[in-house]
């Protein structure tokens, strides 16, 4: 396993990791790898994010789940949907090899939507 090259804490600091609530999840409608996530996030509006989880979990075992993810990217369109920033995942092996798990970062007691994490 190789690990990337070392960042200053600075760079890191940049990074803003938040806790958002699942609303709604479905299937991206021009994508067969991609789910559409409604979230809460703790603001007003909310935010929607797209997923490469589709072959991983199904939209309605997402509804609810509290899920770590990037609040601060810039927004970019993915085949016609908005997404709104990143969620977190872990990976059972190396991209590339075949039968690879995707494992969603979650938190493990309830918090509200929005919680900082550092």
């Amino acid at each position: 396993m190789e690990f990337k090259e070392p960042i200053k804490y600075d760079d890191f600091a940049k990074i803003d990791l938040r806790v958002a609530t699942v609303k709604a999840a479905a299937h991206h409608p021009n994508a067969d790898k991609l789910l559409v996530l409604q979230l809460d996030d703790g603001s007003e509006a909310g935010r929607q994010i797209c997923a490469g989880i589709r072959g991983h979990y199904e939209p309605e075992t997402l509804v609810g789940k509290q899920i770590v993810i990037v609040a601060n990217l810039e927004p970019r369109k993915i085949r016609g949907e908005v997404s709104n920033g990143m969620l977190c995942a872990a990976s059972d092996l190396a991209d590339g090899e075949e039968a690879r798990k995707v494992i969603l970062l979650a938190v493990d007691k309830p918090v509200p939507a929005g919680s900082p994490i550092s």
